[in-house]
Formats: C-alpha cells, structure tokens, sequence
C-alpha cells in the first residue's frame, strides 16, 4: 500500500517590515509558504523564499501596484483549493467582500490577515485560518504563525505562538 506524502504549508501575515528568524526553525521543513499580505518590505519575502517557494498577497499597507503582488490568490496545493486575502473580517466582522470572495472562488481553505487576532473555524465547507500577526507586537494580541499539514482529504491547521519580540539572528 502506497503512503500518501504529508504537504506542510507555512502560513504567516502582518510581518509590516519584520521577519522573525524564528519563523525559519518552524518553516525549516515546509513545502511552501503563503503570505497574507501587510508584508512591509520586500526583504521579508526575500527571506522567506530562502526557506521554500512563496505566494503573497498584499495588505492594506503594501500599496498593491507597488508590492507587485495582488489583493488576493487560490492556488491547488494537492488536490485542495486554498484561497489568500488580507482583509476577510474587519470590525469583528465578515466583510461583505470577503464573504463575496468565499461564494466566488468557494475554497476549501481560506488563509487571511489583517485582525492580528488567530482564528480557525468553519464557514459552511470552507476552513477559514488566520495565524495572527508576526510583525512588531501590536494591540494585546500574541504574535504567531501558523502550519498547514495536507494529506490526501484531510487538513490540519496549527498555530504557533511566537515571542513578543523578535529575537535577532
């Protein structure tokens, strides 16, 4: 019996300039990294692709014509249809936009941004995760990243809590 291969997917948003080196001891292993934009200098994606190949989208902050990455992506990333958008919720709330995209594109992941708050929770088929920010601590809220492990139908996210404050390498 053949054993299916896990794909682990590094998932990271709201860097707004910083790249954590601690992020490349959890993406040490991962196949690919997504960013869900507020990413603030060109610099942390060019550190990130040190570790695996990156799709970004840009946030609020990253001006898109000038990021050169757009508002929003859907890759197939093993047989599973993985959305990217900064802004789904805003206000504590979905946006209109955001719940436009979802019906449109109709994931089976979608990985966003923009709160600085994690969440992971269902939206009809849709598991909708944000790993929080991994930027400069802002707000109350802790920093973190998050893994997605891929493995035939099934989907685990994880998230991964990060220090404060960086610690530099």
């Amino acid at each position: 019996m053949k054993r299916r291969k896990t794909i682990r997917i590094g998932i990271i948003t709201d860097t707004h300039g910083l790249f954590d080196p601690a992020v490349r001891r959890y993406f040490k292993s991962v196949d690919h990294i997504l960013h869900a934009g507020d990413i603030g200098n060109r610099s942390v994606i060019e550190q990130l692709e040190q570790i695996a190949p990156v799709t970004a989208v840009s946030g609020n902050v990253d001006n898109c014509e000038q990021s050169s990455f757009p508002s929003e992506a859907v890759l197939d990333i093993a047989g599973h249809r993985i959305a990217i958008r900064h802004i789904l919720y805003e206000g504590g709330k979905m946006t209109k936009e955001g719940r436009a995209f979802l019906e449109r594109e109709q994931p089976d992941v979608c990985i966003f941004g923009h709160t600085h708050q994690t969440k992971t929770e269902w939206f009809g088929k849709t598991l909708l995760f944000n790993p929080g920010s991994a930027g400069p601590k802002r707000f109350k809220f802790l920093r973190g990243i998050g893994l997605l492990s891929l493995c035939g139908a099934e989907v685990k996210p994880r998230l991964i809590s990060l220090p404060d404050k960086a610690r530099h390498s």
